[in-house]
Parts: C-alpha cells; sequence; structure tokens
C-alpha cells in the first residue's frame, strides 16, 4: 500500500467521535462544531446510551462530561477502556471538578476540557487524541511490513540455496540412491521437485532414468546416449561427464553447454557421482546440471530483495536489531547504529543500558523461549549519555523447519509522549500544591467561623473577637494566595526566608486549633524555647504540616467514637536541624499503608481522598533538604518527624534556578 493511500486511511478512520453529555443544548452546540471541523458525530444523552452507540461503532474517539446521572463520567471511561483500551478519552469537566478530573487521568484518559468549552482547547485535545491513535497505527504498519518482508526474505533465500546447494546434497546422495539400481523409477521420483535436471546413466553410457524437468527440457532419452544432449557431441563420447566419471572412477563437475528440444543452447554446471554395487564396481553414473542462467536470476533477485530489504531497514524510523540467542546483535539498522552501536560489547543489552548483564525479562528472550512476539517499554541510554524512553516489540525469524534461529527487536522513540504525561503530571501536581493550600486556609477560616458561631451563640464578645480576628486573617492569607497562583501556573521559585520556629509552629497550632475543637480532640502543643529561627519557604511549609495535621484530625475521628481522641505537636531542635513531631492515636496504618503512604494519587481515605497531599507534602520537604518518617501502628495511632535543616543546603537552591530572597 502506498504512502498516501495509507495516510488518507488514517485520517479516515479518526474522523469519527461520540460526544455523551446528558444536556442537550451542549451536544447541539458541540455537533455543529464538530461537523463543521469534518467529523463524523455521534451522540448520546446518558452512560448507558452511549455505551450501545460504542459497542456498535467502535469510534476511536470519545468525548464524555463527567458529570451526569446514572452511569457517570468516570464509570464510562472505565468500561470504555476495559473493552477498547486503544480508544481516546477526553473528558469534560465543570468548575470544581478538579478532583473528578485526576481520577480520570489515573484511568488513562487522554486529556480533560473545562466548561464554557472554547473551540481551541476541543481542538488541540482533539489533535492529541489523534495524534496517539496515529502513532499506533503507524507502528502496527511497521511491523506488518517488516514481518511480510523476513517472510519474503526467507523464502527468497531458501529458492536460491536450493539452486546452488548441489554440490553440498551430491556425495550425501549417492549412498541413499544405491536402490535405483534395483528400482531405477522409483529411486528418480526423490529428485522430481528438485530445481535441476537429474539422470541416471548406467556403464554403457545409456541414460536409464530421469527427472521432470530433465524430460520436459530434452525429451524422452531414456536409452540414449549420455552425451548426446551436450554441444560438442560429435566428439567422443567418453569425453562427456559421464564418460569421465567411468575413465577416472570418481565424480566430476564442469561447466558445460547442452542443447534442449527446442533447439535453444543452455549453460550448464554439471556434477556426477559415481553409485557402487556390493562389490564396489560402478553400477550407475548420477548426474545432475544447474542452469547457469536461473542461477544467476535468483542470485540477481535475492540481491534486490536484499538491497529493498536494506534500504528499509535502515530508513524506518525505530531502531531495529537482529540478535541470536546469546543477545549478540548479528544486524542493526542505521538509525540504531548513530544512537547505540557498540563494536566492542555487540549484546543489546550492553547497547541499550550499559550492562554487563542480560535485562529482566527481556522481550527478545521470551520470544526466543515461546517463538511469540513480544512487547514491553524501557528506559535506555544512548553513546551520548542521552536517555529514551523506547516501546519495543520483537518478531521471531524461523529456519525451514520452524525453528527460531533469530529475534528481530524493533524499538519505538516515545521519550516525547512520556515527556509530554510528565508535563501534565507536574500541572496537575501544581494544581494540587495550589488546591491543598487553599484548603488550609479554608481550614483557618472554617475555624474562625466555628469561633464566632459559638461567641454569638453564647454572647460571648470575647469569643467574637478571637473568631473575627481569625477570619481576617485567613481572608489575608486567602487573598495572598490567590495573588501567587499565577506564579504556581509557572515555575515558581520557593521564597527562601528566616522564619522564628516558636512564631512559626504557634501560627500552624493556631491555623488548627478551632478543627480540633470541632471534633472534641484533646489539641497538645509542645514548643520548645530554644528552638530559634530556621531557612523555609513559610508558606508551602505551612501548608505541608497543616495537611499532616488534619491527616492527624481524620484518623482520629475515623477511630472508634468512645475512645478519647488526642492529637500532640511538639517542637524540638537539634544542633543543625528543626524537628517537628505530630501524635495521634486513630486508627493507625498497616505496613502496606505505610509503604505507600507518600506515593502519587495514593490513598486510605478511597473516595474521600485525592492521593495528593501526603505526596505534596512529603515533596515540600524534600525540596527544603529534609526527611519525614513515620511510625504506626493499627489501632494505636501514628507518629509523624518531620526533620528540616536550620539552613537550606546550596545545591539545592541552585538545583532548579532557585535564588535566595
Amino acid at each position: 500500500m502506498k504512502q498516501n493511500e495509507i495516510q488518507t486511511k488514517w485520517d479516515d478512520s479518526l474522523r469519527k467521535i461520540l460526544l455523551v453529555d446528558d444536556e442537550e443544548s451542549i451536544r447541539k452546540v458541540l455537533s455543529i462544531s464538530l461537523r463543521d471541523s469534518g467529523y463524523e458525530v455521534l451522540t448520546a444523552g446518558s452512560g448507558p446510551a452511549a455505551l450501545q452507540i460504542f459497542r456498535d461503532s467502535k469510534p476511536p474517539i470519545v468525548l464524555t462530561d463527567i458529570k451526569m446521572p446514572g452511569v457517570t463520567g468516570v464509570e464510562l471511561l472505565k468500561i470504555i477502556k476495559h473493552e477498547n483500551p486503544d480508544t481516546e478519552v477526553i473528558m469534560i469537566s465543570g468548575h470544581g471538578d478538579m478532583d473528578l478530573a485526576i481520577e480520570c487521568l489515573k484511568n488513562d484518559a487522554t486529556d480533560f476540557i473545562t466548561k464554557p468549552i472554547h473551540d481551541s482547547a476541543l481542538e488541540i485535545a482533539l489533535k492529541r487524541a489523534s495524534e496517539r491513535i496515529r502513532m499506533r497505527m503507524q507502528l502496527k504498519e511497521y511491523t506488518d511490513n517488516l514481518e511480510a518482508l523476513v517472510k519474503e526474505k526467507s523464502e527468497k533465500l531458501l529458492e536460491a540455496e536450493r539452486a546452488m546447494a548441489v554440490t553440498r546434497v551430491v556425495e550425501g546422495l549417492s549412498s541413499a540412491i544405491w536402490a535405483p539400481a534395483g528400482d531405477r523409477e522409483s529411486g528418480i521420483r526423490y529428485f522430481n521437485e528438485m530445481p535441476c535436471h537429474v539422470s541416471l546413466h548406467n556403464r554403457e553410457m545409456k541414460i536409464v532414468s530421469a527427472n521432470k524437468l530433465f524430460q520436459e527440457r530434452f525429451g524422452n532419452r531414456i536409452g540414449k546416449g549420455s552425451g548426446e544432449i551436450y554441444r560438442r557431441k560429435d566428439e567422443h563420447q567418453d569425453e562427456c561427464p559421464v564418460g569421465r566419471t567411468l575413465r577416472t572412477q570418481k565424480g566430476q563437475r564442469s561447466r558445460e553447454v547442452v542443447k534442449g528440444v527446442d533447439g535453444i543452447e543452455i549453460p550448464v554446471i554439471v556434477y556426477t557421482t559415481p553409485i557402487r554395487n556390493r562389490e564396489e564396481d560402478i553400477e550407475l553414473v548420477l548426474e545432475l546440471s544447474a542452469d547457469i542462467m536461473e542461477v544467476r536470476q535468483l542470485q540477481e533477485k535475492l540481491r534486490q530483495t536484499e538491497q529493498n530489504y536494506r534500504q528499509l531497514f535502515d530508513e524506518v524510523p525505530c531502531y531495529i536489531t537482529v540478535q541470536d540467542r546469546n543477545l549478540t546483535i548479528i544486524a542493526a539498522n542505521k538509525r540504531f547504529k548513530e544512537h547505540f552501536d557498540d563494536k566492542e560489547k555487540p549484546h543489546c543489552y550492553h547497547a541499550y543500558k550499559k550492562q554487563a548483564e542480560p535485562c529482566h525479562n527481556c522481550p527478545v528472550t521470551a520470544t526466543f523461549r515461546d517463538g511469540k512476539p513480544h512487547h514491553s517499554e524501557m528506559v535506555v541510554t544512548a553513546g551520548n549519555g542521552e536517555q529514551y524512553n523506547l516501546l519495543v516489540s520483537t518478531a521471531p525469524i524461523s529456519d525451514s523447519f520452524g525453528n527460531v534461529t533469530q529475534v528481530m527487536e524493533m524499538a519505538t522513540d516515545i521519550t516525547e509522549i512520556r515527556r509530554l504525561q510528565d508535563q501534565l503530571s507536574s500541572l496537575g501536581l501544581k494544581i494540587g500544591t495550589i488546591s491543598h493550600g487553599i484548603k488550609g486556609l479554608l481550614t483557618g477560616l472554617d475555624g474562625g467561623m466555628y469561633t464566632l458561631d459559638l461567641g454569638f451563640s453564647k454572647e460571648n464578645q470575647e469569643k467574637i473577637q478571637e473568631g473575627w480576628e481569625i477570619v481576617k486573617l485567613m481572608v489575608q492569607r486567602i487573598r495572598s494566595m490567590i495573588l501567587d497562583i499565577l506564579y504556581y501556573a509557572k515555575e515558581r521559585d520557593l521564597q527562601w526566608e528566616y522564619i522564628d520556629a516558636l512564631s512559626f509552629a504557634g501560627d500552624v497550632a493556631f491555623t488548627m486549633e478551632p478543627m480540633m475543637a470541632k471534633h472534641d480532640i484533646d489539641f497538645h502543643c509542645d514548643f520548645h524555647p530554644d528552638a530559634c529561627s530556621f531557612e523555609i519557604d513559610a508558606g508551602v511549609v505551612r501548608s505541608a504540616l497543616i495537611n499532616l495535621l488534619e491527616n492527624a484530625v481524620d484518623a482520629c475521628v475515623a477511630n472508634k467514637p468512645e475512645k478519647e481522641k488526642k492529637i500532640s505537636f511538639r517542637l524540638m531542635p537539634e544542633s543543625d536541624r528543626i524537628v517537628f513531631i505530630i501524635s495521634d492515636n486513630g486508627i493507625g496504618m498497616d505496613e502496606e499503608t505505610k509503604k505507600n503512604l507518600f506515593t502519587l494519587f495514593f490513598s486510605s481515605k478511597e473516595n474521600q481522598g485525592t492521593g495528593l497531599g501526603l505526596f505534596i507534602a512529603d515533596k515540600i520537604i524534600q525540596q527544603h533538604g529534609g526527611t519525614i518518617s513515620v511510625e504506626s501502628t493499627p489501632d494505636q495511632g501514628s507518629t509523624f518527624t518531620i526533620t528540616l535543616p536550620r539552613k537550606i543546603p546550596e545545591h539545592l537552591k541552585k538545583q532548579d534556578g532557585r535564588k535566595q530572597d
């Protein structure tokens, strides 16, 4: 198939979109916009209707709202990805749906766009989905073409080898053809499929049997003289190849010219071998001749095939190697040689990973083991030290008996795709950081309102004033946070400054006290008076500590209602460090939960958590050169120890281009 035909086929297959939204007005507006852009649009107003259309029409792209009655967009995404993982699903989210959007990304959604939907955002999302589909189709096309070419080359090679192998098989056949001395016609049948002229001659130099090709070229010559088909037949009979064999008692090899029934002269290579009886006397002579022109034509076809194969092998936009069972690279295309070729140690694991041993779960080894294609993804290092993400596929190369003798490995560079995914994850992380920062401020605002309500209900002016001060403080911080959002949207520098540790810890405790009172938690603070000052970005560290304290509150609330709830918040100075200790007597954690506690998107709160909070808190502490350690026992509570250096190490400030205030 020509390239433009392939491209047209790909473009046509990407024109169908399933649009799912429970609001009819949105479906109408988006349908018009998509049809104007050349798409075939299928619409559904609910999850069940969308699933029926999806199963009947199999559209490559689905555009669905997240919040719908009945089957939600998230549930629809999970079902579609389960039934057809290659379908690209773009989610539509409303304001305040960020947690749901993050859940969609975890379930392999292609992208999400927010309402109101702008044409530019929709166009970018559709383009990204189409590119992902097109890349998969292109990779499959390359793989299919290479496998077909390997098969074609193998067949041509076998054909040429049959023609050129006469010299090697003649000696071995001579002993096997002793039977023709008694049953000549039965013996010659073994040669009917050979692409050369085969004939048996007796000691009187008469032809006693011949294969089909011999008879087609020279006619029925049974009983005729052995030398009559040769151009020099007028010379002495004993000068023909059979005559020389009988005279010298040895097999012969020579170039001759024979004449067919049509009078055309044919240059041939002739091989003869004597067949002896039990007394070691020559009983018969086996003569085989191969058409030199046919051999040359086969050789030329093989050369052309090899040239075409090499051109495709070199020009295909991926890395290709052919490896033996020792994982030695015996052939590689131009692209591989430019980036990874290692002539001193020609093993794939050294070229790709600079290792001395094969990789674990090597797909080439797996293909040698079961004879099937295998796929994997890995990170490799090129000769210049640059790292690439590769999607690897293997294909077996078998001999004529079906034994896998070599494996072709094809690796496609998907580094840019992974970089885009990392950028998307980074964007989600920034949004999560902002969300959790605002969440901490809203916790303080909620505490202020709680204190105000308590003061009003008891007509306690002191409580009213205290609550109002909290509200004003939190509103001021929220305003500051909103002004900082533009910085969070970019690579925001941390704002390093020296902060009094006692004042900072007291401020965090002051923010949390109303929340503790609301849940009847005994909140105990113990701040060592010699804590002095330390260097931090106060805003982000405050957010991290508040997040840890809020998790302690959640752990206490989730415990048995009759159990007294306790949380302690301590500040301890050390020689060059400041240590915060947060302890609770809540539900605690098992070993598996502790192991994954700071993993992105891991949450022990099921639908109540996003899996970002503790991950972000851990990253914040790491950015300051600190650590978080955890001790916990189920039903007994947990203790988080946060250790921060008094002075930020210089290498951390330089690491991301950050500067001191």
